[in-house]
C-alpha cells in the first residue's frame, strides 16, 4: 500500500511585459492624480486668499467683535438669573 502522490510541479507563466506595462500605468496614473490634487489645492487656496483680502472687515476683527458680544451676552444672562433668583429668594423669606 506503498502509494506515492505523483505530484506535478507547473510553473507560473506570467508575461512581465503586461506587468511592466500595468505598472508603468499606474504609477503614471497615481503622478496625474498627485499634479490634479495640487493643482484643486492651490485653486482653493488661492480664492480662499483673494477672498480673505476682499473682506471689509479682517476676520481676526470679526472674531474679537464677535468674541466681546459673546462676553457681553453671557454677562446679562448671569445677571438676569442672579436677578430672577434674588427676587425668587426674597419673596420666600417674606
Amino acid at each position: 500500500m506503498n502509494q506515492h502522490h505523483h505530484q506535478s510541479h507547473r510553473a507560473i507563466d506570467i508575461d512581465t511585459r503586461l506587468v511592466t506595462t500595468g505598472a508603468v500605468l499606474t504609477a503614471t496614473g497615481a503622478a496625474v492624480a498627485c499634479a490634479g490634487m495640487a493643482i484643486a489645492a492651490f485653486a482653493v487656496l488661492t480664492a480662499g486668499r483673494r477672498m480673505i483680502r476682499d473682506m471689509d472687515v479682517a476676520p481676526t476683527h470679526q472674531a474679537a467683535v464677535k468674541w466681546q458680544q459673546a462676553k457681553e451676552a453671557s454677562r446679562a444672562a448671569m445677571r438676569a438669573w442672579q436677578s430672577a433668583s434674588e427676587s425668587r429668594n426674597g419673596s420666600l423669606a417674606r
